[in-house]
């Protein structure tokens, strides 16, 4: 079905946004082959940020906001894809979903907040009737980790004609550049869970399974990252890794999803390399200060921090037979905010462009699971990213 835009990114006028929209802008241009919006709630705020980043007046904009059902069922309709930034999506959020499922436009997220997804599996029977493509995380959380796995997997069925039965992601390097850290809007993600948490210590349950994700699917107990200890395979110290908690859900529903190709009793987890076992390892929480102060929503790490960010990610497969396979996942910018918007763009311009509904039908799904391949293609291309097998 025809619809006036490719893609309609919702949240523009956001710290996040902006750099989505300066990404976009950048590869595509603001009137070439790709069909794009901004959108937000103030088309004054929206013509500021179009005019910030250096885009003509023909960008188009669109008026939304999550508070008024009709403005983003109106939304949906004109788009094949809604791209959100718009968080915490626990407040935020649950009405784009809804209006993407209804009305069969995929949708694209930045998600942390394993609670407030599986409370969204609820719309995977209308996202399937209607077509919509619904991705959650396809930011650092958790596309490093959940196509890094991927990778592997491929890499160890080309050499062994297996898959691996226990994969271990180690975060070798994070940088976030000099003060770098946290977005404002990535900050306000992390206190929504929490105030959830504490709200309804039920969410704790949810936060704490693996496969919180996979319903009606619960595979073995899975290694224990809660705390630091000397990892004979890597040959270091390990220490806990705090984005693990949502990525290994989203592995595990990765593997749910495609059948269990990596089989039933795959085992995963994520530590972070550490100098001992004192030391809180690479990737230890920093925030973006201003003046003394967490960030607000709006702000967030300059341009020069989010240019001397990186990140390096080892996996190691192993197989029941005793050999093993190591590749990594490198990025070269800061990864809560320069490579995640580099990667939340580039999803959706692979969903809509190169992923048909034959391939990938309507429902809830993961970046692999729905993208794998082609957006491993696209992020080396235009991401600034690298898929390795190590010697």
């Amino acid at each position: 079905m025809y619809r006036d835009f490719e893609i309609i990114l919702y949240g523009a006028t956001g710290f996040t946004g902006r750099l989505v929209a300066e990404h976009l802008l950048r590869v595509y241009g603001a009137v070439g082959d790709l069909r794009w919006a901004i959108a937000g709630r103030s088309i004054a705020k929206l013509e500021q940020v179009r005019s910030e980043i250096g885009a003509p007046a023909s960008l188009p904009l669109v008026l939304a906001d999550s508070s008024d059902p009709v403005s983003l069922t109106a939304m949906a309709r004109r788009a094949s894809a809604i791209i959100t930034t718009a968080g915490p999506y626990q407040m935020h959020g649950s009405g784009v979903v809804a209006a993407c499922a209804a009305e069969g436009a995929d949708y694209l997220d930045i998600a942390g907040e394993p609670n407030w997804i599986k409370d969204m599996l609820v719309h995977e029977a209308v996202a399937r009737a209607s077509g919509a493509r619904i991705v959650f995380c396809c930011g650092f959380d958790s596309i490093p980790f959940d196509l890094g796995v991927h990778f592997l997997e491929a890499a160890a069925q080309a050499r062994f004609d297996l898959s691996a039965p226990r994969v271990r992601a180690r975060v070798r390097r994070l940088e976030r550049g000099i003060g770098g850290g946290q977005s404002g809007g990535s900050y306000a993600t992390g206190i929504a869970v929490m105030a959830a948490a504490q709200a309804n210590p039920q969410i704790i349950s949810v936060l704490t399974d693996p496969f919180a994700l996979t319903p009606g699917f619960k595979g073995p107990a899975q290694p224990d990252g809660s705390k630091a200890y000397e990892d004979g395979v890597t040959g270091s110290w390990v220490a806990p890794f705090r984005m693990a908690a949502i990525d290994t859900k989203i592995v595990h529903r990765s593997n749910f999803l495609m059948g269990h190709p990596w089989g039933k009793d795959f085992r995963y987890d994520e530590m972070a390399i550490a100098d001992g076992p004192a030391d809180s390892g690479v990737g230890a929480p920093s925030f973006y200060m201003v003046g003394g102060n967490p960030p607000k929503p709006g702000e967030g790490p300059s341009r020069a921090e989010r240019e001397g960010g990186c990140f390096d990610i080892l996996f190691i497969g192993e197989m029941a037979d005793g050999r093993s396979l190591r590749t990594s996942v490198r990025g070269d910018m800061d990864p809560g905010a320069g490579s995640t918007s580099r990667m939340l763009g580039e999803s959706g311009v692979c969903l809509v462009r190169d992923i048909s509904r034959d391939v990938t039908p309507g429902g809830i799904w993961t970046s692999a699971a729905a993208m794998g391949d082609a957006l491993i293609k696209r992020l080396v291309l235009n991401a600034g990213m690298s898929f390795q097998v190590e010697p």
